[in-house]
């Protein structure tokens, strides 16, 4: 598992949220260029018909946190978006509190690739992947 951070939200640069993140209940808790931290309270709004949490909601916070701090990291000279998710579903989860933590693994001109990893309350790994994103710059 990677190491938690320390991670702030960079008061210089405005956090670009999404209306799918309040759809689906994403908080950002910490973001910067170097990394983001988001959590999700779980609900039965969250499960697919056997009860548990819905493989596309765990591809979805890996992208999100990637997301932010890939635009965050390119600042005012750009946004980042995603060309490749490949998420791993690791443990099962019902209900309760997830956290993600997305970390920067290649930053170039053109492409950057985060590795984020989903955890429960109890800090095990249910959900890991990796994206990959393009700099898109005006």
């Amino acid at each position: 598992m990677m190491p938690r951070s320390k991670l702030k939200v960079m008061a210089d640069q405005p956090l670009r949220r999404s209306p799918f993140d309040d759809l689906v209940g994403t908080r950002i808790v910490e973001a910067s260029g170097n990394g983001v931290v988001a959590t999700l309270d779980v609900d039965s709004r969250h499960h697919q018909p056997t009860g548990i949490v819905h493989g596309g909601l765990y591809t979805t916070l890996v992208e999100t946190t990637a997301s932010v701090g890939a635009s965050l990291w390119l600042g005012e000279d750009g946004i980042a978006v995603g060309v490749s998710n490949h998420t791993d579903f690791l443990r099962s989860h019902g209900e309760g509190r997830l956290r993600v933590e997305a970390l920067p693994v290649q930053r170039g001109r053109t492409l950057q690739l985060w590795r984020a990893e989903v955890t429960d309350a109890e800090g095990r790994l249910v959900a890991c992947g990796n994206v990959r994103l393009a700099n898109l710059r005006p």
